[in-house]
């Protein structure tokens, strides 16, 4: 009668704790009501990886046309923060930085690509006139297109995890101080116990039901095995 009873305490504190985070990751959702909140998480990663592209015209300020620094940004961060499907966001993407690929500006996407200046610049004239390429220009475009694609792939695989990571720690310090005002309000004499569920909220939550459902087949088990005896 003592195990099943200690069995029913840890998992009714397993489920506690495991609501308190799914309650805390709905106070990190509800954060993106204010200025895209944790929503903003990991952007910078973005227009680090973009920025190069861009060589001395990367100013944030500058919106003076849809394929400006600026205004691409500003973009590709409406984007970001509406939580568009990441395949989808690095399309778009690539397709505006290609768009606004010219003979001026082919020396700074060559920079940033590995490829040959003059020949990609020479690639932007032809396209821009919409001539077709040559074997060797288009080799040296397929290049292009490769590296700019593992470019962005870095830049938003960084801000994804970037994302991910702070929902998670932000989660856990919602759930610590909720944890902690619990117990000071509830009068609970060990703030230090109380902050502790609060941290292992945030890792419980998505496998505290597995985890009851383990101990209590466990205790099951157990028991069987007793009567056996």
């Amino acid at each position: 009668m003592l195990m099943q009873i200690t069995i029913n305490t840890v998992t009714s504190a397993i489920t506690a704790i495991g609501g308190l985070g799914t309650a805390s990751f709905g106070l990190v959702d509800g954060t993106k009501a204010f200025w895209g909140g944790v929503s903003n998480a990991g952007f910078g990663a973005i227009k680090n990886a973009v920025k190069p592209l861009f060589g001395g015209d990367a100013d944030p300020s500058d919106q003076s046309n849809a394929l400006s620094f600026g205004s691409i940004c500003a973009t590709l961060h409406a984007n970001w923060i509406n939580g568009a499907d990441l395949g989808d966001q690095k399309a778009k993407a690539k397709s505006l930085l290609k768009l606004r690929l010219s003979p001026d500006n082919g020396a700074d996407y060559a920079a940033a690509t590995g490829v040959p200046a003059a020949t990609l610049q020479q690639i932007a004239g032809l396209i821009n006139e919409g001539q077709s390429l040559d074997n060797a220009q288009a080799d040296v475009f397929g290049r292009f297109d490769l590296a700019l694609t593992a470019l962005l792939d870095e830049g938003y695989e960084r801000a994804d995890q970037r994302y991910r990571n702070a929902c998670k720690l932000l989660a856990g310090v919602f759930s610590i101080i909720i944890a902690v005002l619990a117990a000071y309000l509830l009068n609970y004499p060990n703030i230090g116990l109380a902050a502790l569920a609060g941290a292992l909220a945030t890792p419980i939550s998505p496998i505290s039901k597995d985890l009851t459902t383990a101990l209590a087949a466990g205790a099951n088990v157990v028991q069987k095995m007793q009567k056996k005896s």
